[in-house]
């Protein structure tokens, strides 16, 4: 009788086995990294919502399906009531480096609440001037939504004039979008020529 012996084989069937699955199993991953759904629905009382799932059809007004690649939501639009409110009445933050408690709870409200802002330090002359413009003072920090300019920092005053500006109660910003946005500085114009200083002196050429 042909006796077979199966101790060579088996190890090197189960190796082969265990590489094909982390194979698959990489590949699921990577597919379901590379795309995922994001659900933008509206509930009955008009509050937009993000979720990775579908909504109950009894909760929702409306739903929207948007596909969005792995690490590039920051690309993806924000929502229509979010757009409207930041078109109407942009928010601006005046800062200082030397303000930290206050000036550290104005931004983290801002970011919490997912409030599109542009933060500006007063730490240059120019700044400091264009802060006393806006707000007739010097104290920081200063929040302005529209035209609402607010001195110093209190939650329930900050909020209010958000209400006010049309911004969603709780954030609607996709995961890699930033609260805080860069401040964006307009060219200089170029300075004229200035005539040049004819030379001056006993050996100056005439």
């Amino acid at each position: 009788m042909q006796r077979f012996d199966f101790g060579g084989f088996f190890p090197r069937f189960r190796a082969v086995d265990a590489l094909a699955v982390g194979i698959a199993f990489l590949l699921g991953c990577a597919s379901a990294t590379a795309l995922a759904q994001t659900y933008r629905w509206v509930d009955k009382d008009g509050r937009v919502h993000y979720t990775d799932t579908p909504p109950a059809p009894a909760v929702s007004r409306s739903v929207e399906k948007i596909s969005t690649q792995s690490g590039a939501s920051s690309s993806q639009p924000l929502g229509f009531a979010l757009q409207q409110a930041m078109k109407v009445n942009p928010v601006k933050l005046y800062t200082f480096s030397g303000c930290s408690a206050a000036c550290t709870d104005a931004k983290a409200l801002l970011e919490k609440r997912g409030v599109p802002y542009t933060e500006i330090s007063v730490d240059s002359i120019d700044k400091r001037e264009e802060l006393k413009r806006v707000s007739g003072g010097n104290n920081v920090p200063v929040l302005v939504v529209g035209t609402t300019v607010k001195q110093g920092f209190e939650a329930s005053m900050y909020n209010a004039a958000l209400d006010d500006g049309g911004y969603p109660k709780s954030s609607q910003l996709l995961p890699g979008q930033k609260a805080r946005q860069e401040e964006k500085v307009a060219a200089k114009p170029a300075a004229a020529n200035a005539p040049a200083e004819k030379p001056k002196g006993p050996y100056a050429p005439r």
